[in-house]
């Protein structure tokens, strides 16, 4: 990828980059590690992401309970190790959510804390209708620069169809859009409105973690006019972050030169076989989130895989299934980098 030196936080969500959602690190007994949360930031970091998103779903949306208090905490931890270890357009990202008063209170914060933008899940407004969904993004992104989110219903989403985007395109402060509601369907339709809608400003990033490598290669073509996912907003990228830099970069290549070989697409199956294992997929994505964490305490870079919830833990066969994924695409792992960095990263500092 192009050196981000001299190039402003705008500029580089537009270019493309490997953004990783921020995995929580806590000890086994559930108290939260600051040595290892900061750890996985400088990971992150040397891996060569563009940025990462903070109170997203990988973070645990419960540390917004107030039996655990971690929200607030957890922000701005990130925050402050962000602003005096990485450039100041290394893309930092908020997640929001809530009803519309907490949601402004959480965008407010994110703000005052340095966040560059908000990725707004709309997970309290499953059953609003898509008018009040709407205003309630508006009344958010008039705090903060906003991302829009299409969560999968699996996870606590639910299905807007392509009036909603266009409409959604309409909000003067957006800046991007995080698809992954992991359908192909409604994939193309979020790119369709994006199009019709004739703003040039929204970058497109996926966020279908079972189809990572054929969103980033596709050229969606509309009306004569063309558009591609320029980069991952991803709970995959959360872990082997380094070698999802290299993969970024070989597509961006790739998408240059206009040719493609047909290798792309066994690769592309390959890494949607290893996330099957990673986000618990045969069990309705239940494993999801002990899944990266496992894969990340594997490498050291958490001390455990606990979550806040207790109960959280993997599915039957979800470990057996990242040791067969592990094996079958050694190319996918990181494990040196990792090895040889970790206790660098590790200490309060460098």
């Amino acid at each position: 990828m192009e050196t981000t030196e001299g190039k402003d936080w705008r500029t580089q969500l537009f270019r493309g980059l490997v953004i990783p959602a921020l995995p929580l690190a806590l000890e086994e007994d559930g108290s939260w590690s600051r040595s290892y949360q900061r750890a996985l930031l400088r990971y992150y970091r040397d891996a060569g992401a563009g940025g990462v998103a903070v109170g997203v779903h990988s973070t645990q949306f419960a540390i917004r309970d107030p039996s655990h208090g971690l929200f607030e905490p957890v922000l701005r931890f990130a925050s402050e190790v962000l602003h005096a270890e990485t450039p100041e357009n290394f893309v930092r990202i908020a997640g929001i959510c809530g009803a519309t008063s907490q949601a402004e209170q959480e965008a407010t914060l994110a703000r005052e804390l340095g966040y560059h933008a908000g990725l707004l899940a709309l997970t309290s407004f499953r059953e609003r209708t898509e008018k009040e969904a709407l205003e309630h993004a508006r009344v958010i992104s008039e705090t903060l620069p906003l991302i829009g989110f299409y969560l999968q219903p699996a996870v606590g989403g639910r299905r807007y169809g392509f009036e909603f985007w266009k409409r959604f395109c309409e909000i003067p402060n957006l800046v991007a859009i995080k698809v992954a509601p992991f359908d192909r369907y409604a994939t193309g339709e979020v790119v369709r409105a994006v199009i019709e809608s004739g703003r040039e400003d929204i970058a497109l990033y996926t966020g279908n973690d079972d189809h990572i490598i054929g969103d980033l290669l596709t050229p969606f073509r509309w009306k004569g006019k063309t558009r591609h996912f320029v980069g991952g907003l991803l709970g995959q990228w959360g872990v082997w972050t380094k070698r999802a830099v290299e993969l970024l970069e070989k597509i961006q290549a790739a998408r240059e030169t206009g040719t493609l070989n047909s290798e792309w697409w066994t690769e592309d199956a390959n890494l949607t076989d290893a996330n099957a294992a990673v986000f618990d997929a045969a069990n309705g994505f239940a494993g999801c989130i002990p899944g990266i964490l496992e894969v990340l305490r594997r490498q050291g870079l958490v001390p455990s895989r606990r979550c806040l919830d207790p109960k959280e833990a993997l599915s039957p066969g979800q470990s057996e299934a990242l040791d067969r994924v592990i094996k079958a695409y050694p190319e996918w792992t990181d494990d040196e980098f990792v090895t040889a960095n970790r206790d660098r990263w590790l200490r309060e500092t460098e």
